[in-house]
């Protein structure tokens, strides 16, 4: 077994390899050892930083050739939306034609000439600037698809729908318009983000994140979409929900609620794959 040499200068860090050899830090056999991951083809990483997104964003950029920038995903990740990757999704990448660089396992490369103004530098990155990662998220597929990572990415950059609308406008389809407009930096999971969206699609608009008042203006409590003309709430109950201690204080909010005059209906992850039965439900509520 090759002994675990971890040089001071590359602890904590992501490197390339033949650097680390050329600086005479490591040796080709000690790159193989126990102290180093390798997140990308020739990129090493401490093998204590923990994999994911994250650790697979910077081995792209240390690997990306000069005047490459993330776009699409990586870019909405790299910026805040952190849903945008899941661990194990690929790194997306343009170059410049004139680069002729790639293919790279683990990257999607695009030769793309991507203007001055649609890069930014973030966290040490090159990266599509907010505006343009928003188009092209967008762009990318249907608004179930994209419109939770636009949420976040909105409510990361303060970017308004208005400008991102504004900028999508020539070239884009009637599907990356709808995502847009159907965007909400309100939103605060992407399971809400979603369940909007399929109640969207099904003709029913709710409000993100309402804040549910008492006949004297008192805070009773914000909801994760409400219908406020007929007082009725959409609640989505994640994992932290079953969390100890989390029941009682579920049951108190809702008491109040009730007592408050609105009807809740409670969804669960199993519910994102029913949405005409979700809506149904809605439906019967607001009937009512």
């Amino acid at each position: 077994m090759v002994a675990a040499l971890r040089p001071p200068p590359l602890v904590g860090q992501v490197f390339l390899g033949s650097e680390a050899v050329a600086r005479g830090l490591l040796t080709p056999r000690q790159l193989r050892s126990s102290a180093w991951q390798r997140p990308l083809r020739g990129v090493y990483a401490d093998a204590t930083l923990p994999p994911g997104p994250g650790l697979q964003l910077r081995a792209a950029a240390v690997l990306m050739p000069p005047h490459a920038a993330l776009t699409g995903r990586s870019a909405a990740w790299l910026l805040g939306a952190t849903s945008a990757l899941d661990e194990g999704d690929p790194v997306e990448m343009a170059v410049p034609s004139a680069a002729r660089w790639g293919p790279v396992a683990g990257l999607v490369v695009r030769c793309v000439a991507l203007p001055a103004a649609d890069v930014v530098t973030h966290r040490g990155v090159r990266c599509t600037s907010p505006l343009r990662t928003a188009v092209d998220l967008a762009r990318s597929g249907r608004a179930e698809e994209t419109v939770p990572v636009l949420d976040q990415l909105l409510a990361r950059t303060g970017l308004l729908v208005p400008d991102v609308l504004a900028a999508a406008v020539p070239g884009s389809g009637a599907d990356a318009l709808e995502a847009i407009c159907w965007a909400d930096a309100r939103a605060e999971s992407p399971p809400e983000s979603l369940v909007r969206v399929q109640l969207r699609r099904r003709g029913l608009v709710p409000v993100p994140q309402f804040v549910v008042r008492d006949a004297r203006g008192g805070f009773v409590a914000r909801v994760d979409l409400a219908f406020p003309d007929q007082r009725v709430a959409v609640e989505y109950d994640g994992a932290w929900h079953a969390e100890r201690g989390q029941f009682a204080k579920d049951r108190r909010r809702l008491n109040v609620l009730l007592a408050a005059g609105w009807r809740v209906v409670h969804l669960t992850a199993a519910d994102l794959h029913s949405p005409d039965a979700v809506a149904a439900r809605v439906r019967a509520l607001l009937a009512a």
